[in-house]
């Protein structure tokens, strides 16, 4: 049951909205176009022809797609769409 200003499925709205969100970055990440690199753009090392053949418009080598992976973990999740006192909690 929702109070004040909320509607009743303000909750699910918030959880709907945080998914989409997660599902959005993720698509956004993903390699685009057809072809692969054959070198790495932040490294220069080669790329393997199985990763190529694996992901089609792959860009990065394995070690710096793990680095990146890293630095995209740090992202916290944090929903803006989410009421005020949801996010005093």
């Amino acid at each position: 049951m929702a109070s004040g200003w909320a509607s009743d499925d303000a909750v699910q709205e918030q959880i709907d909205s945080t998914i989409k969100d997660a599902v959005d970055r993720a698509r956004s990440a993903l390699p685009k176009g057809q072809a692969s690199q054959r070198f790495c753009e932040e490294c220069g090392e080669p790329i393997p022809q199985a990763r190529r053949e694996a992901i089609p418009g792959v860009r990065l080598c394995v070690n710096c797609q793990q680095k990146e992976d890293e630095r995209q973990k740090v992202f916290s999740g944090y929903n803006r769409r989410g009421s005020k006192d949801s996010q005093l909690r």
